[in-house]
């Protein structure tokens, strides 16, 4: 029996994993948007890694016929090739694809090419099992994984040189080696037997999210089901082994924190928590005109402009509804150009929309106090006016996140896309799902960091347009529920 890498790693995740994904791959998740992002960055630095070593002759992937790639592999060390990208193994049961072969001497250098910024402990498994597999074939030096540098920061032209650490792990594979046959042993017993009886755990989740999870845990109610609980400390767990699966079914006498035990009291009774005073007190904080503010941003592996890091939060749109204390509600927006860097342009805009005086009210203020700060930084010529917003900011989430407005819908959480639709649960125009092809901030994230790559015009132009409406239904959902507190607590509007 063979395995690959990676389904060897989905082993040592979860054996159930493994055998389903061998009998039953039919019930796999497919990858999502996100997912895809995943993969395509991986590629991408991928491709740039194979610059650093230069010279190589690719394996090129041929899902129908594994053996030519193995030949080819033989072929090239045979005849003298230094460098291999997707040099291509399979010793001892196990299927091995290395990302670039480099000749050191008489032995050979292993490279693993990772999109992170670190080191990860799957790594060091992933690596392991390459090594396994080419010590039965070849001489082997040094082991390597190959990430990205975060402190990296692009001037000019991009240093690929600089983006990407080379780190040693030779001595944590080696010490792994000796584990590995009976590990491949035990593998290979679970799946001639029947599926491995092995109940939902963390492991579901580490080191990543099991495509086979909606299999496993079709069990689990979809509705107020203990995975709903907020701020439970882990004790989801405890009560999944206990078999217990609802928030009904939770004993009495069960404690857990403030947050988990407002959610269960009025999960049970249905009722909804309101401390008037306090959202009152809340409200008195926020001073007109009101400026509704909220940015989006975008994040590559790889930077394309001058002064960025990579995987930096770079804000490429902002929305900006204002409400006049006479009650009249006017809307600005900024969405950058994909081509070029959208800071400058943001800033210089921003400061002029936002009005001189009132407050700035964002739904977790944190990330957009953060991304000003950032772009004071970066713009120094504009550093005092931007840094004069970040003592006006009014976070619209407190009287949610502390709990002085609870509803049961909210189901522990306390986003703006768990508010919204509670508190107004008919109303289309507030409605996200009515919304194009972007829905939510990691929809605009993703969408925005590849528009640069479409040609169609037609396509990017209906594209900036849902970017648009997505960021400008953030901050009008801002005002809807700013609104809604006032008129809870009876101030008159």
């Amino acid at each position: 029996m063979t395995f690959s890498k990676s389904q060897y790693i989905r082993g040592l995740q979860c054996h159930k994993s493994l055998w389903l994904y061998k009998n039953r791959p039919e019930l796999r998740t497919a990858p999502d948007a996100a997912q895809e992002s995943l993969f395509e960055t991986g590629y991408q630095v991928g491709e740039l890694a194979k610059t650093q070593f230069p010279g190589g002759v690719e394996v090129a992937l041929d899902a129908d016929d594994f053996n030519g790639m193995i030949d080819k592999t033989k072929a090239l060390i045979s005849n003298g090739m230094e460098v291999i990208y997707e040099a291509t193994f399979k010793e001892d049961g196990v299927f091995a694809m290395v990302d670039i072969l480099m000749r050191n001497g008489n032995a050979w250098d292993v490279y693993e090419v990772k999109a992170s910024t670190s080191v990860k402990p799957y790594h060091l498994n992933d690596i392991s099992i390459q090594w396994y597999a080419l010590s039965k074939a070849i001489p082997l030096n040094r082991a390597y994984v190959v990430h990205i540098n975060s402190r990296y920061v692009r001037k000019g032209e991009l240093s690929i040189r600089e983006l990407l650490k080379r780190e040693d792990v030779t001595d944590t594979i080696l010490e792994r080696q000796a584990a590995i046959p009976e590990k491949l042993a035990e593998i290979e017993t679970m799946l001639r037997g029947d599926m491995p009886d092995i109940d939902i755990g963390k492991h579901c989740l580490d080191p990543f999210e099991c495509d086979f999870r909606s299999e496993c845990w079709k069990h689990i109610p979809k509705e107020n089901s203990v995975f709903d609980l907020s701020y439970a400390g882990g004790k989801q767990w405890r009560l999944i082994e206990n078999g217990i699966y609802t928030i009904d079914a939770i004993p009495e006498d069960m404690h857990f924190g403030a947050n988990a035990s407002v959610q269960i009291a009025h999960h049970r009774s249905g009722e909804t928590k309101i401390e008037r005073k306090m959202i009152e007190k809340f409200l008195d904080t926020i001073v007109y005109p009101i400026n509704f503010f909220d940015f989006e941003t975008f994040q590559e592996a790889v930077p394309r402009f001058d002064d960025q890091r990579p995987y930096q939060q770079m804000p490429f749109q902002y929305s900006l509804h204002i409400l006049h204390k006479d009650g009249t509600l006017e809307h600005k927006e900024f969405l950058g150009d994909e081509n070029e860097d959208p800071r400058k342009p943001l800033i210089e805009q921003m400061i002029e929309d936002i009005t001189s005086t009132g407050s700035i009210v964002a739904f977790n203020q944190s990330f957009e106090i953060t991304r000003i700060k950032e772009l004071a930084e970066y713009y120094p010529q504009k550093e005092k006016e931007l840094l004069a917003l970040v003592g006006r900011f009014v976070d619209l989430a407190h009287p949610f996140q502390h709990k002085h407005y609870y509803h049961p819908g909210f189901k522990g959480g306390y986003s703006i896309k768990v508010v919204l639709p509670t508190l107004f649960p008919d109303d289309d125009e507030l409605d996200y799902k009515k919304l194009g092809s972007v829905q939510n901030g990691g929809d605009a994230m993703d969408t925005f960091a590849r528009l640069h790559l479409l040609s169609d015009k037609s396509e990017r132009d209906a594209i900036r347009k849902d970017l648009l409406a997505y960021c400008r239904l953030d901050t009008l959902a801002m005002e809807k529920i700013r609104e809604k507190l006032e008129k809870i607590v009876g101030i008159p509007i």
